[in-house]
This record gives structure tokens, sequence and C-alpha cells, in this order.
């Protein structure tokens, strides 16, 4: 017998009502698409509402030249009676250990998803974060077409907001798992409290973390820079071995890509393959020196700023017209990313390789069906962002959210648990020594000359 799943969908009408929320959760029901001669009163009663708790989860309703049009999109709130009663009460299943097998094992009810990040409208994080959430939210919606119940509990917690007071609402303990936080400062003490109450914690994008080490909670999407580097430059190493390398200077002692050629140049003295080391200052004819007529040339250059990026191609342009035959390709940044529309042309023949955490393809069917969800429901649409904050938090949440319905507690992000085809954001979890997870799928996103894009997982 099919078991009936409620569902609890939360959205930010502090927004709508051009407001912030303050540390605290907020509670709605679900989302009305507003249909052909519906009213106000209809929708109140086809939801067991009054029409004030109707105007007050929608605050623009008060406005007196309001009219409510099809189409649009209104926050439904539990009725004033029964807000406490947010938790989907699970069905019950027979006792084992005095406990009921619906509440211990979260396989057999809703999901209780907490996310602690700044929502609000003061600056670009909160609204990034909104966008995130919003996300998560969307993601919930998809799993519930699935029969995956998902209850959600959302706090504000802003950069200079008190997270143990988040901690201390009774309903942070109830949660199975946490988004959060986006600030670094906060991790120690939600990294405590998770511990504490057995609660997957996801760190969707800090990197400072170093309670991964012992906490077997905590799930980290994002590595530091440095670990970063270090995988990247092994990579390179062993996915170009046979090309000769071209590391180029940009002049800037202050350059932040710095560190990442050291480590590449390491890689390649540890497994004693030739490199050459060229300037964006050297003269055209030194600059082609650098190149190796017999092998593909992989060309590095230690910047990410689009000036230096333009002098690269301007330099490279001249050594391929000099010498059509020689075969080149380069090695960009994530950063790189958010340039690819503008570079687009210069990716291409230049055969140039990315590596990234993502790759968002406004084109791909998943992508499109996504930014246009967002935009019915939100009614504006995504931030153009690089990657979209909306597709991540769909990513995450789809990801975390399925994995604990199949395998409960026991999930541990690892590749293959279950078919995600991810729409931007690559997930593949290893846990690090006896502490927690973190996030080891990348990608080579590779521009290919013949006009199509390709991508490497590794």
């Amino acid at each position: 017998m099919q078991r009936i799943m409620k569902y609890l969908l939360l959205s930010l009408a502090f927004l709508a009502a051009g407001m912030t929320m303050a540390a605290q959760t907020t509670k709605w029901r679900d989302l009305h698409k507003v249909k052909k001669k519906e009213t106000i009163y209809s929708i109140s009663r086809d939801y067991g509402i009054t029409v004030d708790e109707l105007m007050e989860a929608n605050p623009e309703m008060k406005s007196a030249d309001y009219k409510l049009k099809k189409g649009t999109t209104v926050f439904i709130p539990f009725p004033s009676s029964h807000v406490v009663q947010a938790v989907t009460q699970p069905v019950q299943q027979p006792a084992e250990n005095g406990k009921a097998v619906a509440e211990t094992d979260v396989r057999n009810r809703a999901i209780r998803l907490g996310v602690m990040l700044p929502l609000h409208d003061i600056n670009g994080d909160g609204k990034r974060m909104v966008e995130y959430y919003r996300g998560v939210l969307m993601a919930c919606d998809s799993l519930k077409s699935q029969g995956i119940s998902v209850d959600v509990y959302a706090w504000n917690v802003p950069e200079d907001g008190n997270v143990k007071q988040t901690l201390a609402d009774p309903n942070a303990a109830r949660c199975d798992m946490i988004i959060g936080p986006l600030y670094s400062k906060f991790v120690a003490d939600m990294s405590a409290f998770v511990e504490t109450h057995h609660i997957m914690m996801v760190i969707p994008f800090s990197i400072n973390a170093p309670e991964l080490y012992s906490n077997r909670h905590i799930f980290q999407v994002y590595q530091h820079p440095q670990e970063q580097n270090t995988t990247t430059a092994r990579r390179f190493a062993d996915w170009f071995a046979d090309c000769h390398p071209v590391i180029v200077d940009c002049n800037d002692a202050n350059s932040t890509k710095g560190p990442f050629t050291a480590a590449l140049r390491a890689q390649l003295d540890s497994k004693t393959i030739a490199y050459s080391l060229t300037s964006l200052a050297s003269a055209d004819e030194n600059f082609k020196k650098a190149f190796d007529a017999a092998k593909k040339n992989v060309v590095v250059l230690n910047s990410a700023r689009v000036a230096d990026m333009n002098a690269l191609f301007g330099k490279l342009s001249a050594v391929t017209l000099a010498n059509p035959d020689l075969q080149i390709s380069v090695f960009g940044y994530t950063d790189w990313m958010s340039m690819a529309d503008r570079q687009l042309e210069n990716f291409y023949r230049y055969n140039v390789y990315i590596p990234s955490h993502f790759y968002t393809n406004l084109a791909t069917p998943a992508a499109a069906t996504l930014s246009a969800k967002y935009r019915q429901n939100f009614n504006q649409p995504m931030m153009p962002t690089c990657p979209r904050f909306a597709i991540t938090g769909f990513d995450h949440a789809y990801f975390f959210l399925k994995g604990l319905h199949k395998y409960g507690k026991e999930f541990d992000g690892a590749a293959g648990r279950f078919g995600y085809p991810p729409v931007q954001t690559p997930l593949k979890f290893e846990r690090i020594g006896n502490g927690g997870l973190q996030n080891r799928a990348y990608l080579f996103v590779h521009y290919k000359p013949e006009h199509q894009i390709e991508l490497l997982n590794y």
C-alpha cells in the first residue's frame, strides 16, 4: 500500500514585501498558481484558511489597487491554529526498541531539512543565498512527484547574526540535514551542534572548515584553493603527460594564480615532464621559442585577468600565423567561465580546457526547464551569475534529499549511489580520514575547435 506523503514548501514572502527576515523559521504550506476566475476568498476557502491569513502571507494583497491575476504565484500559510503542526506527521510503523521506525528511520517519513544561510535582500550575499534557497525549494517540489516528502525550516543567518541563537530553536535539533553556513566563522558552533544531534551538515560554499577532519557528519562541497591547486596540477600532469607545457608569466607578483603555476611546476618536475617558461612581455620571436613543433603545446597563463587573457590570445595568434602547423591548447581557470560568452571564439580556436566544479549550459533541457520554472514561480529571472545559484541549490538539495530517502543516515554521497545527472554541479564525496566527506568531483570543460563543448570528468 502506497504511503500518502505530505509536503511542506517554504518560500520567501519577506522578499515580496520588500522586507528582511529575522533569525527565525518561516513555515509556509505551499505555493499556489492562480487560475482563471479564482479570487482571494475562493483560494482561502479551498485551503481552509481565512482571507486575513492569506493576505498576511502575501502583503501585496493589502494594497488598495491590488488585482489577483491568472498565473500569479501566491504563498499559502498553515492556518494559525495549526502553525505548530508544521512538521509532517509520519505514518506510524511498528515499534523498534521502544521507538517508531518511522521516527528513527528517515526513509519512512518526511525528511526534515534545515537551511541556515543569509536569507535577506540587504546585500549580495543575501540575494545570492535567497536564489540558492529558491533552488532548494524547487528541488523539494521536483522530489514530491517521486513520493519524497520534505519539511523545510529556514533561518536567516546573516554575517553579523548569532548562530547560537538560531541553533537554540527547538526545530533545529529536529532536522535530519542542515544546509549551511555561508560564513566560515559559524562552522565550529554548527559542527558541534550536528555532532551532538546526529544531523547531516552540508557546507555549500565555505572552504574553511577544520572540523571536516574530525566530524563525520559534515559534507563540504568546495575544497580550499590550496587543495584544489594540488589536485588540478596532478590531474594536469596525468592528462597532458605526452604534451609540452608552456607556462606564461603575466609579470604581476600579486597574481592570484601564481600558487597554481607553482604547484603545477612542482608536479611536472616530480614526473620529469619537460616544460618551457616564457612571458607576456617577451618579444614575439622569443615567445615562439617556448613552443615544441613535435608535440601538442599546452599553454598555462598565471593570470585570470581579462587584459592578460587578451594579450595571451594576441601573442598566440602571432605564433600560429607564423607556424600554422603548431599544435596549441590553452589551460585556463574556473574564473574564465564567466567570460566564456565574450571569449567563445578564442576558446574554440585555442582548444581551451577549463578546470571547474561546475558547468552551466542554459540551453540544456534540464537547465532551460529550471530557468522557466524559476521565472514562473518567482516572477523574475535567475541572476546572470556563473554558476547560477538557483541551479546550484537545486542540484545540492536534490542530491542529498534523494540520497537520504534511499539510504537514510548512512548516505555517504559517493559516486554511483543513484542515477542523478546534475544540471550544473557534479557531486562525488570521499571521506577524509575518520572525519567528514569532501566533494572530489571536477570537470575539464573542453572547448573543441569544431565548435563543440565536451565535459571530461576527473
